[in-house]
Order: C-alpha cells, then sequence, then structure tokens
C-alpha cells in the first residue's frame, strides 16, 4: 500500500494483516478504547498514558496501554514508524515472551508475526480423552487387540529445508510437524502468515511441490537472490508486507466493520497488488474463479490509473460491466475506496448503457421501442411464417443474426461472407450465406418498419460509429504528422470539437459476459497505448451466449493474461461441490484457448452443502421454509433463494410470507427492501454473496430446462453451448454463498447434480 505518514508529528502508525481480525473479535468497550488509542498514539506515542515499554529480550516488540487491562503490541521498525500486531490482555503480555516470534520472511521478503503459544494452544489443544468403557473379560487364550494405528502427520513427506524454500514460516515447524488432520491445518491457516497458510493448504490438495513453487511462492518472492535480502532492512520489509498506514479514524472503522470488502480495500494479496500496479504494454486480462477477489483487483486498478493522470476535471478513465446492477455496485464500492476525487475521473456505466448514448448521440431524435431477444425470436417466427421459409430455424437465424452478422458489428454481405463464425456448429456454404443475409436483411427491414430495436442492435451501431469516429481521429493524427505536428484549425472548427478518444483507459468488470460488438465499440474508444484496456472475467461464469476472441476483435492479451487461485469467499465444502457441477466441462480464455480453475482453493472451513429432495413443488417449498427458520441466527437480509424461473419466484415469496418470514425480490435494481430474504432467479444472483443461500428448484427439466435437448440432434454446437450456460448458471448460484449452501428439487434432480449426490444420500 501506498506509504504516509501523520503530517503534523510524522508519526506512522501501520496495521499488519491479521491483526485486524483479532482486534474487531474484542467486546465494544475495548473495541472503543482502541479507537482511542490509535488516535492519541499516532499524535504523541511518547505520551505518559500509554507506558511504552520494550519487551524483555525483544529488540523492536513494545506494549503500549490501550486501556486498563488491554496492551496493544507493536514493532518499532524506526524512529516513529510502528507496526501494530497484536492487542491482547495485559495478562498475557509479560508471560513466556519467547512466544512472541517476529522477522523478515527469507523468501517473501515480508514481514511476519505470530504467538507460537496462541497457535499451539488453538491448532494442536484436545479435551482430555474420555474413559474408555471396561471391556468384556476375554478368553485366557484370546490374542491381545492390535493397538490403534497412530495418525499420520499431513507434511512427513517434506523436509524442513523444503517447506522453509516454499516461504513457510520457520518458527512454526514444530507445529507443523504436529499436524495430522484437516481441521488442525484450517485452524492453522488461520492464525499463521498468509503465505504460510496457502502453502501448506496446496500441498495437503496434493498439488506437487515443484506447482506450489511456481505458481505460490515464485510470484511473491522477492527478487534479490537471498544472500542479498537484508534481514535487519526493516523499512525495505514494510513495503513487501499487507500493512496498512493508519491515516485517519475513518480508515480504521472501515477495515474493522465494513467485512470483507473493507479489508480488500487496504490488504490486497501480493498477487493482486502486483497485477494493480503493473504497466501493461497493452490490453491485459486477470481471471479467476469466483470470491478470489477480481472485481477488488479492478476497483484498485481504477484507482491506480487515476492517481497517475494528470490534474485536471476530465473523466478519462472508463469503469464498464455488462449490467445495471452490477455498474451501480461498482460506483459505490469505488466511492467508498478512492473518495470522491477519484469518482469524479471516472465514467461508470454499463455496456448497453454506453452504447445506447453514442447512438443518441447520432440520432438523438430515436424514439423506437426496445425489445429482448426473447420477443425478438418471436418476430424472426412471423417472418418466417409470411415468408414461407422453412430452411432455417427461427432460433438458428436469431442466433446467426446475433452473434455473427450483429455480434461483430457485420454492416455489409460482403464483410458477412468473410465473418468468423466460431462456436456456431453448423457451418454453411456462399449460397446459404447469401440466403441467411437477405432474410437478416428483410428481420431489420421488418424491426424498422414497427418502430422496434433490440439491444444487440444498438451495441452494432454503437460500435460501427465509434469505428467510424477512431478512424477519422487517425486520419488527423496521419495528417498532423504529415504537416509536422500542426493542426489544422479550419478542420478541427468545423468539426464543432477537438476529436479525441473517448478515454485513455478502459477497465472491465464480468468481461466474459459482453458481445463482440460490445469489445468492438470499447476498443475504438481508447488508443492502443499501454494500459489501454485492463478485463476482469471468469468464462466459467458466463450467463449470456456471448462468445467471443478478443485477439479477432483488437483486444490482444496474449502473453498480458494473469489468473487469481485463491477464493477469500466461499468454504472449501462449498467450493469443492460447485467445481463437480462444472462436470469437467471445457471453457474457453476469451481469446482461443482453454481456461481451468487448476489450483482454485479456499481457506475457509465449513459445513458440508445440503442437498434435499421432495416429490412437489409445494413439498419442496415447505423444505425451503424449514431450511429457513433452521438459519434463524442469521439475519433474513443475509439470507437468500435462488430459482430457476419468474413464476417461482413469485410463488415462492407467496409462500414465505404465509409462512411469517419476510421475502424481498430482487430486480434488475437490486433488492426491492433491505430486510426480508432474498429471492431471484440464478440471473440475478451475478456479482452478490450471502451467508446463507438456498438454489429450489434444482430439478431436471428446469436446471437445465427440458427444451435444451432438443438441439442435441438438430444443432449440437447450441446444445453444448446451453448446456454450458446452464451449468455455469449453477456454479455462480452456488458460489453466491460463503457459509452454508442448501440445494433442493422436487421430482428427479437436476443432471449437473449427480456428482454432489454421489457423496450425499439424498432424501425425497
Amino acid at each position: 500500500m501506498t506509504v504516509t505518514s501523520t503530517p503534523r508529528t510524522g508519526v506512522t502508525l501501520r496495521l499488519l494483516d491479521k491483526a485486524d481480525k483479532e482486534i474487531v473479535k474484542l467486546d465494544r468497550a475495548v473495541l472503543g478504547a482502541f479507537y482511542r488509542f490509535q488516535h492519541d498514539f499516532r499524535r504523541n506515542p511518547q505520551a505518559g498514558g500509554f507506558d511504552l515499554k520494550q519487551l524483555e529480550g525483544h529488540d523492536r516488540l513494545w506494549s503500549a496501554r490501550v486501556n486498563r487491562e488491554w496492551r496493544a503490541l507493536m514493532i518499532r521498525l524506526g524512529g516513529d514508524d510502528w507496526l501494530l500486531v497484536a492487542v491482547k490482555h495485559r495478562g498475557h503480555v509479560h508471560k513466556n515472551l519467547e512466544r512472541f516470534n517476529y522477522g523478515i520472511n527469507h523468501i517473501t521478503g515480508a514481514i511476519e508475526y505470530v504467538d507460537l503459544q496462541v497457535v499451539e494452544e488453538s491448532v494442536l489443544r484436545r479435551g482430555p480423552t474420555p474413559p474408555a468403557a471396561p471391556a468384556p473379560a476375554s478368553p485366557p487364550s484370546a490374542a491381545p487387540a492390535p493397538p490403534e494405528p497412530a495418525e499420520e502427520p499431513l507434511f512427513g513427506a517434506y523436509t524442513d529445508q523444503q517447506l522453509v524454500d516454499l516461504g513457510v514460516t520457520q518458527p512454526l515447524l514444530p507445529i507443523v510437524r504436529k499436524l495430522t488432520t484437516d481441521d488442525e491445518l484450517l485452524g492453522l491457516a488461520e492464525y499463521a502468515p498468509r503465505h504460510t497458510g496457502e502453502v501448506l493448504l496446496r500441498l495437503r490438495d496434493g498439488v506437487p511441490y515443484e506447482e506450489v513453487m511456481e505458481q505460490v511462492t515464485a510470484p511473491v518472492a522477492v527478487a534479490e537472490p537471498e544472500h542479498n535480502l537484508d534481514s535487519d532492512d526493516w523499512q525495505a520489509a514494510v513495503d513487501r508486507s499487507q500493512t496498512v498506514v493508519i491515516t485517519d479514524d475513518e480508515s480504521l472503522q472501515s477495515i474493522l466493520e465494513e467485512g470483507d470488502f473493507g479489508r480488500w480495500k487496504v490488504f490486497l494479496h501480493p498477487t493482486q497488488e502486483k497485477l494493480v500496479r503493473r504497466r501493461y504494454s497493452g490490453p491485459a486480462r486477470v481471471g479467476g474463479g469466483p470470491g478470489t477477489g477480481k472485481t477488488i483487483v479492478a476497483l484498485h486498478r481504477v484507482c491506480h490509473l487515476v492517481r497517475q493522470l494528470p490534474p485536471g476535471h476530465t473523466t478519462p478513465v472508463l469503469l464498464t460491466t455488462f449490467n445495471r446492477n452490477l455498474a451501480a455496485d461498482l460506483r459505490a464500492r469505488l466511492l467508498s475506496l478512492g473518495g470522491p476525487d477519484v469518482l469524479a475521473r471516472v465514467d461508470i456505466a454499463h455496456v448497453d448503457q454506453l452504447a445506447t448514448r453514442i447512438v443518441s448521440e447520432a440520432d438523438p431524435g430515436n424514439a423506437k421501442r426496445r425489445i429482448d431477444d426473447t420477443a425478438a425470436l418471436r418476430e424472426w417466427r412471423e417472418l418466417l411464417v409470411e415468408t414461407g421459409q422453412a430452411r432455417w430455424s427461427a432460433e438458428f437465424l436469431s442466433d446467426e443474426w446475433n452473434q455473427v452478422i450483429l455480434g461483430q458489428a457485420v454492416s455489409n454481405r460482403s464483410d458477412y461472407f468473410t465473418a468468423r463464425r466460431a462456436g456456431r456448429g453448423r457451418s454453411v456454404t456462399r449460397s446459404e450465406r447469401a440466403g441467411i443475409w437477405q432474410l437478416a436483411e428483410r428481420f431489420a427491414q421488418r424491426l424498422e418498419t414497427k418502430g422496434l430495436e433490440t439491444h444487440r442492435q444498438i451495441a452494432e451501431r454503437a460500435a460501427r460509429l465509434e469505428m467510424a469516429r477512431r478512424t477519422r481521429i487517425d486520419r488527423r493524427a496521419q495528417a498532423r504528422e504529415e504537416r509536422g505536428g500542426l493542426d489544422n484549425l479550419h478542420a478541427e472548427a468545423g468539426s464543432g470539437a477537438w476529436l479525441r478518444y473517448r478515454y485513455r483507459h478502459v477497465v472491465v468488470d464480468e468481461a466474459q459476459d459482453l458481445s463482440a460488438a460490445h469489445w468492438k465499440m470499447l476498443r475504438a474508444m481508447v488508443p492502443s497505448e499501454p494500459d489501454d484496456i485492463f478485463l476482469v472475467g471468469d468464462t466459467h461464469q458466463r450467463i449470456y451466449d456471448n462468445q467471443v476472441t478478443l485477439g479477432s476483435l483488437g483486444v490482444h492479451i496474449r502473453g498480458r493474461s494473469s489468473r487469481l487461485t485463491l477464493s477469500y469467499r466461499t468454504t472449501r465444502e462449498i467450493l469443492r461441490d460447485a467445481i463437480r457441477v462444472l462436470g469437467g466441462a471445457d471453457y474457453d480464455d476469451l481469446d482461443g484457448d482453454a481456461d481451468t480453475l487448476a489450483g482454485y482453493r479456499s481457506v475457509l472451513h465449513g459445513t458440508e452443502p445440503s442437498l434435499r429432495g421432495a416429490r412437489s413443488w409445494d413439498e419442496e417449498m415447505d423444505l425451503v421454509v424449514e431450511q429457513l427458520r433452521a438459519w434463524h441466527d442469521v439475519p433474513r437480509e443475509s439470507t437468500a433463494i435462488c430459482v430457476p424461473t419468474n413464476d417461482m419466484v413469485t410463488q415462492i415469496a407467496d409462500r414465505l410470507a404465509r409462512a411469517g418470514i419476510t421475502p424481498s425480490e430482487i430486480t434488475q435494481d437490486g433488492p426491492r427492501g433491505d430486510q426480508g430474504v432474498h429471492i431471484g432467479t440464478m440471473y440475478r444472483f451475478k456479482g452478490l454473496e450471502y451467508r446463507c443461500l438456498i438454489i429450489a428448484g434444482a430439478s431436471e427439466g428446469l436446471v437445465p430446462r427440458a427444451s435444451v435437448d432438443a438441439w442435441e440432434h438438430t444443432d449440437p454446437s447450441r446444445h453444448q453451448r446451453e448446456l454450458h450456460r446452464a451449468r455455469s448458471l449453477l456454479f455462480v448460484a452456488a458460489t453466491r454463498a460463503r457459509d452454508a449452501l442448501a440445494i433442493t428439487w422436487h421430482g428427479e434432480p437436476s443432471r449437473f447434480l449427480v456428482p454432489l449426490l454421489g457423496r450425499d444420500a439424498a432424501s425425497g
């Protein structure tokens, strides 16, 4: 993080990652005292009331009085630069002082602190073994029972040196050697420095040693060889550490009271930090599974780009995503993260809003009525009936029009003859393309006559307008170069404005759901320069049928693609079942290659997801009510129900209301109220998260819908795309749950649940 100090006194007070998790558990009175302590300490650490003392036997560890009973432990980095590592009861501060271990990790170069006694007691402490019941007397001739086999240590296959070379905190090795269960390992990961926890969890997951070294350790290892690392240069080490400078009371309050987002505002993982601050020679992509912090990286990237801008009042940075809900959430988060000064330099709009704005500039009198893809499909069917055409189905023509003609901003017949049709499955001849183009022209005329247009048409037109604008910009730049760098004032004045690119930087969230036309529009809005386009997304979460290859659209990310693998939101148990839903299907990386969730994991531990079936939808709704009542200690607004159809939203809301549980439907503008259980279709849950979530109606015929299999023989490519999309919707829904997940169905369970049912017998 950026290091600043308090201007009045020159005192710098920093907070070490994970110290906040200990502080937030303090009762409210102690937490209030801590707020007062840090406020006053930043002004004058030498005030007598702090009773500032260096702990015996420690050259850098000091204690300071928070209140009568509690003390802050701090590492003195130098002068009046302090790193707060813990808040402890005074009775635990001066006992067994060798338990406090801190230093600079020789692999990562970061500052680490650990209370060895707390770790050992919390992780390895087992209750007394209850006395065994008396065994029945054995006949004299009976052989004695064999002793119970000793539990094998989890990391016995690795030497101490191997673990240290991976960056495991060396003083923790004796405790690591005693670990024999996954529960103990997860407990250690809670208290250990984050890098140590990640390394051990990856090894336990069966990842080969060399891959852990490459994927976990190498990205955060210091560049210098080990012998050049100064283990006593604490000022250099703090820049490599996950710390935050406490500059005001509000910044600390946001860390402690805003949950995960509050922590992410300051405690980026070193891998994330590098992605945020890196200078890229062109477009760059960050992928990763749900909960890995892609959106957080995008928001920090926006702040980083804004801070590099020269002073001014323009908005040269665009932050965009695929729908209105997510755009509103991005705005709120960016304001919280960067404040009004950053927000003032950023244009935040979802891509269809952006496209509409571009088209409205060119055609301010446009009064056409917008229709969705379902209404457009009805128009295709009516056109085929009226023309008597039976060679192509309405579904095929609608997809061809959306994915190829509009999707690639194809504006004439000759361009359509050469347009790429990757992923369309069925090939078409040149004469067939001529017939399809003729029908597409008639369809466009039909919509024009009726005063109708689709969002995809708007995106395609916006793309063409921006591409034409870019061509004019490039021509003027070339002409200016030919004139020796001089502008043609008459040409500029005639345009009514100086013609420039709309943005210097474009940042895209949920990139997997944008269409090819959207990408053409965005590519034309920003010059092809370093740091021009930064996109984050995961094709495993693609919920719209937009298959794109970015390189073919001028967005070249080859060599500038990174992947995050650590989930901070979802438990290992939920994550495991969510990945099983994907069933090993192949997913692309937005550039023609395969994407993967290999190495995707979580450090969180929880209960197994619940799987329950019923004979009817009516009985299943009873199961939903029963599950919600079992979660009675969870705030209703932290629970949600996800269903496949809008009708089921209405029905489940009515059932909850009759059961005395307040429902709150999720609309395109977000939940209708602040209170109550949130209910919505799977499409509404993108970008949301809940402590507890129910996926209801996960039945065969609903997930996926029964009509999908009609394409299995007539259009195998579309059949596979629709199955992919249905899997992705279920995957997205499952990974919205943070602590607990319940899945219910009636009749036959969805085919996607079969891998889950093998571990848990279903009732029904």
